[in-house]
């Protein structure tokens, strides 16, 4: 995990905080699900972008996409006008094709790529930059971040309904983290990685969902 360099002023203590959970997968060691993470290879990276809040909850996705994609690079939101620099040299490096991630608008839609449009050419591998966070913190990440402002749009071709319990969607139709890297591969005929991610997220979500149950009955 990266180090915060702008870390909170205040512990995590949600709910579940005083639970021993594995290092991995963040479950309660109770119901650990490590061993049923499946590893794949995709002919496209995800960069995960993370607000710096985000890392440090339990019901985070990204993780997920992380464990069965191991291409996928774990990056820690700096700034609206500094991406750091690791983002920053990524950004600048001629070997990616850095796609944001994030739902089509017109206000944009001259930056909007489909997925049949993402192809890897020779020497240049398409990065989908996914923003991990709260819906109003990745928004603020990717209307705000000067570094972003001209580089292609993805967004999910088709609506889809999400399966994630674990918090509560302000608009109707928004997936996770998980879902989203999902959808994006199966769009991109990345079947076996999208499988086997979708996979993995089910068993989070049930185990999750749980050990959450148990506490209840306490």
């Amino acid at each position: 995990m990266a180090r915060l360099e702008n870390p909170p002023t205040k512990p995590y203590l949600a709910r579940g905080a005083g639970v021993t959970r594995c290092d991995a997968c963040r479950v309660p060691e109770t119901a650990c699900i490590c061993s049923y993470k499946e590893e794949h290879q995709a002919q496209v990276e995800f960069w995960l972008l993370m607000h710096r809040y985000e890392t440090f909850k339990p019901t985070n996705t990204g993780r997920l996409v992380k464990a069965c994609l191991p291409s996928t690079r774990e990056l820690v939101w700096q700034s609206r006008t500094d991406p750091g620099e690791v983002l920053g040299a990524l950004l600048e490096n001629p070997k990616y094709q850095p796609i944001l991630v994030f739902p089509e608008s017109d206000d944009y839609q001259h930056r909007m790529v489909q997925p049949s449009e993402i192809k890897s050419r020779e020497g240049v591998i398409p990065a989908l930059i996914l923003l991990d966070g709260t819906w109003r913190q990745a928004r603020r990440m990717f209307r705000h971040s000067t570094y972003f402002s001209d580089l292609p749009v993805i967004s999910l071709s088709q609506a889809r309904e999400t399966s994630y319990s674990l918090r509560k969607s302000i608009h109707e139709g928004q997936l996770c983290t998980a879902e989203v890297a999902i959808g994006l591969l199966e769009e991109l005929d990345e079947v076996p990685a999208a499988e086997g991610l979708a996979r993995y997220f089910e068993r989070f979500n049930n185990h999750y969902i749980a050990t959450r149950r148990r506490w209840a009955r306490r």
